[in-house]
């Protein structure tokens, strides 16, 4: 049975196909368009995906949509209408997007896959998330959680998942929002909704929560993890622009200046944002303040998600949780949960966010439409396009790079970490690219840990980000809890899939200052030899050199750019940035020096 998953026209849009209940291919459109968080309809993924499955759209048995478009359209006009006619933008801007393709799904996916209307389905924004979780994991029974911006009404759900069955029991609707509350500050703090509330993670702890109570003012949180926004400090549910209002200022100042340079006094003053200017001090103070906010807007989140997992264990009674919707990928909060939550094991699907929906879209048609049973566990992410040595040596050839190839794994694993321990810096592109945002050893940028001066290197001569920005460790499975106070249990399945932040042991961040953030802790990604070989060797290797067996691991692209696909977005890569040797498969390029 081959089942075709689609997520499109909000964020990220992806596409996901099962043969027979396993998955064969997923990857969200951004890798193919080059338009990062590319939301348009996924003809490049779906291309690729029945592709790397060898089946013709007409041999789908099923096409699945993640969402019910028409009760998503009724939230938009029915919540414009109540706020007319200040929402009137809202409601022009609802009227002209999805009265064209947007609402009318059934017919666009019949029109560009040429399949009958009776193969297509629709999942529910919540339930496929929870699919998306639950049908992935290794468990056969858990509670679920899911927590996001909005889907059609609902903003959240607790639910419960047994053997082929999900069941949502309760609900938060829009536009009450624990997403679209944590995007509010993402926008305050001068960051681009949708693409930089993992800035405000990371900038966080450069302050200290000391607007928790005014945080508070905006919600208000319930025993049982439920809450409700005070909707006078909002208007988002109104405003197509902007999220918060005056009285959301007058509470916390002046929004930050997106185009403001971000320091601390904690953070340093890195050389490419210029000479320091001349009210360096004042301006480290200013930006504390917004730390500050970061900080207090990530420990309320922090407690509405771990009210909402007590609430979830006492509900269910179950041992294991499963946890899906773009807060998720909150992998400060995966980190507390997991140390301090009532579970034993904890699962998150890599794709957390609305591309994930794309996969949960697919398994909820194999499992509920279809009722067939449960076979398939996701324990790699994977599942992205790959290019084999013909390619890459036409690639080389056609654009006469000089180049070396090995014959032996062996020799190209010793000159690669010669290269890491020397200093340099490596892209490695290696198989099928990661489903998900995160980069884990198929498409990374590699450097020494041990190093501290890396952290400054990489965001200056690569990335050309923010200094405040962690950077994370690849670690063997086996050896995480030597540098990691890292669970075996409830934090194992997510630190796979670099979705967790833990302390690093506090006699072992001396030896790793490139990757330990300013509080003291890492994203960890433990390794498995069985799940990525080569990677795993790479970093044994390296080990074996250093006396480390980490490394400092970020994902290969340069800022506002997805993370490269082929090896001609490698290169380019390599080109236009500080990389100074690049790994495609067996072949090393080397810059010359100087």
């Amino acid at each position: 049975m081959r089942i075709l998953g689609v997520s499109c026209y909000f964020h990220d849009a992806a596409a996901a196909l099962l043969c027979d209940g396993a998955l064969v291919a997923a990857a969200e459109e951004e890798r193919f368009s080059r338009r990062k968080h590319d939301f348009d309809f996924p003809q490049r993924a779906i291309d690729f995906c029945l592709a790397a499955g060898r089946v013709n759209s007409q041999d789908l048995d099923q096409v699945v949509f993640f969402e019910k478009p028409f009760i998503k359209f009724e939230r938009l006009l029915l919540s414009s209408m109540q706020m007319f006619p200040r929402s009137r933008r809202v409601f022009r801007a609802a009227m002209l997007t999805w009265l064209g393709d947007k609402i009318w799904i059934k017919q666009l996916l019949q029109r560009k896959l040429k399949v009958g209307s009776e193969k297509i389905f629709f999942s529910e924004h919540h339930l496929s998330h929870a699919a998306s979780a639950f049908f992935c994991s290794p468990f056969q029974e858990a509670a679920i959680l899911t927590v996001d911006g909005v889907g059609e009404w609902t903003t959240a759900s607790l639910g419960v998942g047994r053997g082929t069955e999900l069941k949502l029991l309760k609900e938060i609707r829009f536009p009450h929002s624990l997403g679209l509350l944590y995007s509010a500050f993402t926008a305050f703090l001068g960051f681009e909704v949708n693409e930089g509330e993992y800035k405000v993670m990371g900038m966080a702890p450069f302050g200290q929560p000391r607007y928790v109570d005014e945080v508070r003012k905006l919600v208000r949180i319930h025993g049982d993890g439920s809450f409700e926004l005070d909707m006078d400090y909002f208007c988002f549910h109104y405003s197509p622009e902007k999220t918060f209002n005056r009285r959301f200022e007058a509470l916390f100042g002046r929004p930050r200046d997106p185009a403001a340079h971000f320091f601390t006094a904690g953070t340093g003053y890195p050389s490419y944002f210029g000479a320091k200017p001349p009210a360096y001090a004042e301006l480290c103070r200013t930006n504390e303040h917004y730390a500050d906010i970061a900080a207090s807007i990530q420990a309320v989140t922090e407690e509405i998600i771990l009210k909402m997992a007590a609430e979830a264990h006492r509900q269910t009674g179950l041992r294991r949780l499963c946890l899906a919707g773009g807060v998720a990928l909150n992998s400060v909060a995966n980190g507390r949960l997991a140390r301090e939550g009532p579970f034993e094991e904890i699962f998150v699907q890599p794709a957390a966010g609305d591309a994930g929906g794309a996969l949960g879209a697919a398994l909820f048609g194999y499992h509920v439409v279809a009722g067939r049973p449960r076979s398939f566990v996701m324990n790699h992410a994977y599942w992205g396009e790959e290019h084999g040595p013909e390619r890459i040596d036409r690639f080389l050839a056609d654009a006469n790079i000089s180049h070396q190839r090995f014959a032996r794994e062996e020799d190209l694993l010793a000159r690669t970490v010669e290269l890491l321990t020397a200093g340099r810096i490596v892209g490695w592109m290696q198989g099928r690219f990661e489903w998900g945002p995160r980069a884990l050893g198929n498409r990374s940028i590699l450097a020494d840990p041990r190093r501290p001066e890396m952290k400054d290197v990489v965001n200056v001569k690569i990335k050309f980000r923010e200094p405040f920005r962690p950077f994370a460790p690849s670690v063997l499975a086996e050896k995480a809890e030597d540098y990691f106070e890292h669970p075996n249990g409830a934090g194992g399945h997510i630190s796979r899939f670099m979705l967790n932040v833990v302390p690093v042991r506090s006699d072992r961040q001396s030896q790793l200052p490139a990757i330990t953030h300013v509080d003291g802790t890492g994203r960890v990604q433990t390794v498995d030899a069985s799940v990525n070989p080569r990677y795993y060797r790479l970093i044994d290797r390296f080990g074996e050199a250093s006396g480390v067996p980490v490394l400092l691991n970020t994902s290969f692209n340069l800022k506002g750019e997805p993370i490269v696909n082929t090896p001609e977005e490698a290169y380019s890569t390599f080109l236009r940035s500080g990389l100074d040797a690049l790994v495609i498969g067996d072949y090393l390029i080397e810059k010359k020096p100087g």
